[in-house]
């Protein structure tokens, strides 16, 4: 998608925002991508040869007065994610993915991060219902050690200074009470302006919440639930990541070359940080917790054998945990930042036979994601209750105080390409939206492209796309919600939890660096 054709879809959503929302159907046939794919220099491995690597569970270095402590420490780290390619990464403890942590409804977790970087950094627990404070604001830097030059840093694009930015030297305390449904969050970088790049580098993990309700629901655990986030990356001749950013250092000049103002794709499908990787698995059920941790690459999933059989997917959860009741999807859509709570039964399929997890949405060596080969026959006390969850919000339209309309579009900002909320690009200082703490609220979001919309500290739940219901994989409580290009959709949500300041955002996470986020401010 060329520059041009972006900005004319954005002045088209200018004038539908004029007229009404449910004009948005002119705009519902553009293709099924947003963003521009790099192709890697380095030579690629074949499919489904490396073993995928489980992240390691940190443990904490202390658990005393009911509060679950750990550290990590922000660095650079030379791995080998392709075989025998040495590759430099950011990292959180020195691995991609960083750790996983996992923990209990309910008991706090807090996390000191070390910043051994060359940049600035902040950490986002992605999901989390997390103080203000705690939240990972794109200004409240993370400084290394005797940073002096800060101050740019912190201003962001075109010297937009932020009176509320909190900088901290060399560490940082985020605590999370994590007083939430059990569900799979993500933690990454939030650094105003260099997201994309950070992310892209290196800096996301992982982290579980449970509690004992789910515990005893009897779905597949242990070596059973299987953790995967799903990134693409491209690689130059000497194996490092590849990335087009205009400025390389990631310290002063944000965005990246014209031709990925749309968002960057990679070439070669990862799954914790392994390419194309295949698992041995028994013949049995198995939970798959899924995060499209990719920066702009959306996906559609489905399994399917070798010989074209094709497997169900039942859905147990969405982003903010379990649903009511399972729903089965014959392929299941991913945008960025989504996270899907999936169970897949292999109990049916041959020793020896293998099952590939493809995209539906990708082609040549990018429709491939990763294989399970049976290994073994084996028994399987496991289950899927028809009954998941019955703590599930019931907000229902008529308890909204107000409705709220948003754009999310190309457009102009400071002379130079971005990306828009409401005909605005983000600015730190002002304040976008004001909500009083337990408002009911719907909101109507419309996109000229693909936009996957995130709120901080809450959940939502999809009302409506394009005017009629919602679709099957909207289901449960969600924190991000993808658009498609031209769609009008309706979201509800309480904002409970904490006063302060928040965002949203797009989540493709090229379109956040130039300018699509907003302030909310929680009173």
């Amino acid at each position: 998608m060329t520059r041009r054709r972006v900005l004319g879809i954005g002045g088209t959503l200018g004038a539908m925002a004029v007229t009404g929302l449910a004009t948005s159907a002119g705009l519902s046939r553009h293709p099924a991508a947003t963003g521009e794919q790099l192709r890697s220099a380095v030579p690629l491995p074949p499919v489904f040869q490396v073993p995928l690597p489980i992240p390691a569970v940190l443990k904490p270095v202390s658990t005393a007065a009911g509060v679950d402590r750990y550290q990590i420490t922000q660095r650079e780290a030379i791995l080998e994610i392709l075989p025998g390619v040495k590759t430099s990464a950011w990292t959180y403890g020195g691995t991609f993915p960083g750790p996983t942590i996992e923990s209990r409804r309910g008991r706090p977790v807090t996390v000191t991060h070390r910043n051994e970087l060359p940049v600035p950094t902040v950490v986002h627990l992605h999901g989390g219902r997390t103080p203000a404070a705690s939240d990972g604001y794109p200004t409240d830097l993370v400084v290394p050690e005797g940073w002096q030059e800060t101050a740019h840093m912190m201003h962001g694009m075109a010297g937009m200074g932020d009176p509320r930015a909190v900088t901290s030297e060399l560490t940082r305390d985020y605590t999370f009470p994590l007083d939430q449904r059990p569900t799979l969050l993500w933690y990454h970088d939030h650094r105003m302006d260099f997201t994309a790049p950070a992310i892209w580098r290196g800096l996301a993990g992982l982290h579980i919440v449970r509690d004992d309700a789910e515990d005893s629901l009897g779905l597949p655990s242990g070596p059973r639930e299987l953790p995967l986030m799903i990134t693409d990356r491209a690689f130059d001749g000497h194996g490092e990541f590849t990335y087009p950013a205009l400025d390389g250092t990631l310290r002063e000049r944000p965005g990246v070359r014209e031709a990925y103002l749309g968002g960057v794709l990679g070439d070669v499908i990862l799954v914790n940080g392994a390419p194309w990787p295949i698992h041995e698995v028994d013949a049995a059920r198995y939970r798959l917790r899924i995060l499209n941790a990719s920066n702009a690459r959306h996906y559609d999933l489905q399994a399917v054998t070798d010989d074209g059989q094709r497997l169900d997917l039942v859905q147990v959860g969405a982003d903010q945990g379990l649903l009511a009741a399972p729903v089965t999807h014959p392929n299941l859509p991913i945008a960025p930042a989504e996270r899907y709570d999936v169970i897949i039964d292999f109990a049916k399929i041959p020793v020896g036979g293998r099952i590939r997890l493809i995209n539906r949405l990708g082609s040549g060596r990018t429709r491939d994601v990763i294989a399970f080969r049976v290994a073994r026959k084996a028994t399987d006390p496991s289950r899927i209750p028809p009954e998941l969850s019955t703590d599930l919000p019931a907000w229902r339209r008529s308890d909204a105080v107000r409705v709220r309309d948003f754009s999310f579009r190309a457009g102009r900002m400071h002379g130079r390409h971005g990306w828009l909320i409401g005909g605005k690009a983000f600015d730190p200082a002002r304040t976008d939206v004001t909500t009083r703490l337990g408002d009911v609220e719907v909101w109507r979001l419309i996109a000229d492209v693909h936009h996957p919309v995130h709120l901080h500290l809450v959940g939502f739940r999809v009302l409506s796309r394009g005017g009629k219901a919602p679709l099957p994989h909207d289901a449960g409580l969600k924190d991000t919600v993808s658009l498609q290009p031209g769609e009008a959709t309706e979201i509800i949500t309480r904002f409970d939890g904490y006063r302060g300041r928040y965002l949203f955002h797009c989540h493709n996470a090229e379109h956040e660096d130039m300018g699509m986020m907003a302030n909310l401010e929680i009173i």
